[in-house]
């Protein structure tokens, strides 16, 4: 919306192209989120305690966490607000990568919104059910997925294999399709488990959205991704803003959700930016780089499978919990120390799949 008006007035005043710079209106994308959660914060934790849409703590789970019972949940709708008014503003709207980035961010933002309803709200403990959630998780992901490779070039098709300069492996509609989905649905859920401490989850989804707007910007600059040998795919910078836009408006709710949290981001942020940065990682073609900067949320998504698996074929556990977090815990870990470790390793991560981009 802004964007729009700055090219308007560029035809009275040039100082207005500035902002036909992507690294500023990324910056101020940021600062916008960021801004918008500071102050719409405080208000939204108040009405949150107001309503008592608090917290339900696992009776199994450990001891520490009793205390968190009542915490005010749904916090996640401050992150999607603040995303969503900063991209709209600074984005430019008549590309499409932009609109399909913001409503699959929407549509898992509402099916985690009314698992979240039906659980604290209408005291439903199971809340949305399972089959449910992953049917409409699933419309949503195909949808995107089909529609994507509908608009695709062929460049856009191909599976970009990390470190290995000349490998690009040319999909089909189907398993592009099915590519597609699996990141999308899979990083919802995956970012959706690893929430379960304060401010466990949404810095590792920070660095990582920050990290996949690099990638967007140099995969939409002819000149650097020729440079780094990574397909160029026009118009996909955009989606710096989308990027940056996450990054402020996550750094403003940890403000919130840092040890010991205030409001927690409940399913409606969790499975919302899950969705957010896989379909990011789709559009510019770096599945497999997420899955190394993400890879904290594979291993607390592993862990459960191991889990569960094990239970059912032998009756016995791998861990002491599952996810992987509560594992730590119940070893002794003081849950500050498995957050920051845990971030630390993310650090490691992003910073490997940056590498990625030279070491070819």
């Amino acid at each position: 919306m802004l964007y729009a008006l700055t090219q308007y007035l560029q035809d009275y005043y040039s100082a207005f192209n500035v902002f036909n710079y992507l690294t500023l209106r990324a910056i101020l994308g940021v600062l916008t989120a960021l801004t918008i959660s500071f102050i719409v914060g405080p208000g939204m934790i108040k009405k949150l305690s107001a309503y008592n849409i608090g917290q339900t703590v696992r009776d199994d789970g450990p001891e520490s966490h009793f205390s968190k019972a009542g915490t005010p949940t749904m916090g996640g709708a401050l992150i999607l607000v603040a995303i969503f008014i900063s991209t709209l503003l600074w984005s430019n709207l008549n590309n499409h990568y932009v609109w399909v980035v913001l409503l699959v961010t929407g549509v898992f933002g509402i099916i985690g919104w009314v698992d979240d309803y039906k659980k604290l709200v209408q005291q439903d403990p199971k809340g949305l059910i399972a089959r449910y959630k992953y049917f409409w998780q699933s419309v949503a992901g195909l949808s995107a997925a089909i529609y994507l490779y509908s608009v695709a070039t062929p460049i856009e098709t191909q599976l970009i294999v990390p470190v290995f300069k000349d490998v690009a492996i040319q999909l089909g509609m189907v398993s592009y399709v099915l590519l597609a989905y699996f990141v999308i649905v899979g990083s919802s859920n995956a970012v959706n488990l690893t929430d379960g401490l304060d401010g466990l989850a949404i810095l590792p989804t920070v660095m990582v959205a920050g990290a996949l707007a690099i990638f967007a910007y140099l995969t939409g600059h002819s000149v650097f991704s020729s440079y780094l040998s990574i397909p160029y795919i026009a118009g996909v910078g955009e989606l710096v803003i989308f990027c940056g836009a996450i990054v402020g408006a996550g750094l403003g709710f940890l403000w919130f959700n840092t040890y010991p949290a205030q409001v927690f981001m409940g399913d409606v942020g969790a499975l919302a930016l899950g969705a957010a940065l896989g379909i990011v990682a789709v559009i510019v073609r770096q599945e497999l780089v997420l899955f190394i900067m993400g890879g904290v949320f594979v291993m607390e998504t592993v862990s459960v499978i191991l889990q569960v698996g094990s239970y059912k074929l032998t009756g016995k556990r791998i861990f002491r919990m599952a996810p992987l977090h509560h594992h730590f815990e119940l070893k002794g870990w003081p849950e500050p120390r498995v957050i920051v470790r845990f971030w630390i390793i993310t650090v490691i991560l992003v910073l490997i799949g940056l590498a990625t981009l030279k070491v070819r």
